[in-house]
């Protein structure tokens, strides 16, 4: 309670800690609630004991968030930047509640390394410290998944839906929390907005669920992977991800990747008005990266002793797990031919469409900042010239461009100094880390993807990174899930000034 009093000190409005503290106790609470089906599935293998001490998990985080929630908690309506603060708070409190499964199972006996595993599932980033999951009770392996499917849509979005019931407006939250320039509203109330997207997601993840256990996954694997593949997140249940699974499993989680990184508003406008998708400039580019990916990977892998549909699937399979910053792997590119490698980093940085689950800079951002650069270089030679920056047919205002253009230097700022710590880290610490480890480490938690180059590529996994290292990464991971302004305010005076 120390931190919500000198809150309260610094801010001079108990009412902002109590809001905050009523949204973050909903949060926690509900993450509470959603350790239950992860104790269901481990009583229906038989696994008594990581049962009880999952409902035990369950139980403790949800009283202490209905406490916060109900008891300290004070409703009202958000302002912006305690809207801000709300989201960037929960997302490292409900992290830190979400490690109790592991801890009361003794699958992860360290916090710390708890913490980055729950970091990593709940910012659908996918680096994990386990060798192999396989080895988790089910119950487990469950709780690991859906950490993966509720940060994907958000779990700052789920609660929107039932804000009203809360006494808060949702608009404040889902600024941000949403993967884009501003909430894409599809009807009025954002409540019902909320509750279209997840019935898009709920839907799609059945679907793939479905063509998944048609094929050579049992019933638990297909509805673990249809989880973490909507979400982009990139769990697995096995300790070589997709590769031993067939050609059909592997192009059924392609075509699911692709489908997750399309904006969730655009599908459900597509549900009446397939042209939908041809109307989206965003959606243009989006496809054009992902195939042009597709062919240059293909183009490098394609050689003697390798068949044709093996370098396509994998080179199909890879550029999703990149662009989508899925984090699944069939082939471990790491192992590549170094130019090769180099368009891997590249393809780290692009995300996918603003309001999917992909993580990265964003389609859209990457566009804006091109058309931004070329009109700069017009307006050297033809310095009197009035130049407007357009997105597909739509003129972008200045005042976005010089949003993005910002996000864009905090984030390669971020880039670089993650990857000096990290560099510093392992150097004081005697380990034999390299910049490649180090700098694609960085690249894959800030942009959410997970395997990285390295020590930390698809064939490996992130023990290789001491702790202190790992604990920076999980900060990096919840920052950019967040798009990294809600939770870089959180250390500014601005934010809590009165």
């Amino acid at each position: 309670m120390t931190s919500i009093f000198e809150i309260k000190q610094s801010t001079g409005r108990p009412g902002m800690a109590r809001r905050l503290l009523l949204i973050i106790g909903a949060v926690v609470a509900a993450s509470g609630v959603a350790m239950l089906p992860a104790a269901i599935v481990s009583f229906a293998y038989g696994e008594g004991e990581p049962a009880l001490q999952i409902l035990g998990a369950a139980f403790v985080t949800t009283v202490v968030g209905f406490v916060a929630w109900r008891v300290f908690g004070q409703t009202g309506e958000l302002t912006t930047r305690e809207g801000f603060a709300a989201v960037g708070l929960a997302w490292f409190v409900m992290s830190a509640f979400g490690t109790l499964p592991f801890l009361f199972t003794d699958s992860i006996p360290s916090f710390l390394d708890a913490y980055f595993e729950t970091a990593s599932g709940f910012s659908t980033t996918g680096a994990s410290i386990v060798a192999d999951p396989s080895q988790l009770a089910k119950g487990v392996l469950f709780w690991r998944s859906t950490t993966q499917w509720i940060g994907g849509m958000g779990v700052i979005v789920l609660s929107i839906a039932i804000l009203p019931l809360l006494g808060v407006g949702g608009v404040q939250l889902a600024r941000a929390e949403s993967p884009g320039p501003t909430p894409d509203r599809l009807t009025p109330r954002f409540q019902e907005t909320a509750k279209r997207l997840w019935w898009v997601y709920v839907g799609l993840t059945a679907i793939q669920m479905v063509f998944l256990w048609i094929g050579d996954m049992d019933f638990f694997q297909a509805i673990n992977h249809a989880m973490t593949t909507l979400s982009t997140g990139g769990f697995g249940t096995e300790s070589t991800s997709i590769t031993n699974f067939s050609a059909y499993t592997q192009w059924v989680i392609t075509v699911f990747m692709f489908i997750a990184g399309v904006s969730f508003a655009l599908h459900f406008r597509a549900l009446t008005h397939p042209k939908a998708y041809f109307g989206s400039a965003e959606f243009a580019l989006y496809s054009a990266f992902f195939f042009g990916a597709i062919v240059i990977i293909a183009g490098g892998l394609i050689g003697p002793g390798v068949q044709f549909s093996d370098a396509i699937r994998d080179a199909a399979f890879t550029a999703g797990t990149l662009i989508t910053t899925t984090g699944f792997a069939t082939a471990d590119f790491g192992a590549w031919r170094p130019a090769l490698q180099i368009f891997v980093v590249g393809l780290m940085f692009l995300g996918g469409m603003a309001g999917s689950t992909a993580g990265g800079v964003k389609t859209f951002r990457v566009g804006i900042l091109a058309k931004a650069a070329l009109n700069d270089l017009r307006r050297i030679v033809h310095p009197r010239s009035v130049l407007v920056t357009r997105f597909g047919k739509d003129r972008v205002r200045d005042g976005i461009v010089e949003s993005i253009q910002s996000y864009f230097l905090f984030y390669m700022f971020l880039f670089m100094t993650g990857t000096f710590l990290i560099s510093f880290i392992d150097a004081n610490l005697g380990e034999e880390i390299n910049l490649v480890t180090s700098a694609s480490a960085v690249a894959a938690s800030i942009g959410n993807i997970g395997p990285g180059l390295g020590d930390v590529g698809p064939a490996a996994n992130y023990l290789a990174i001491p702790m202190p290292g790992r604990t920076l990464l999980a900060f990096l991971m919840i920052v950019g899930r967040l798009e990294i302004f809600p939770v870089l305010l959180l250390f500014t005076r601005h934010l809590w000034k009165r």
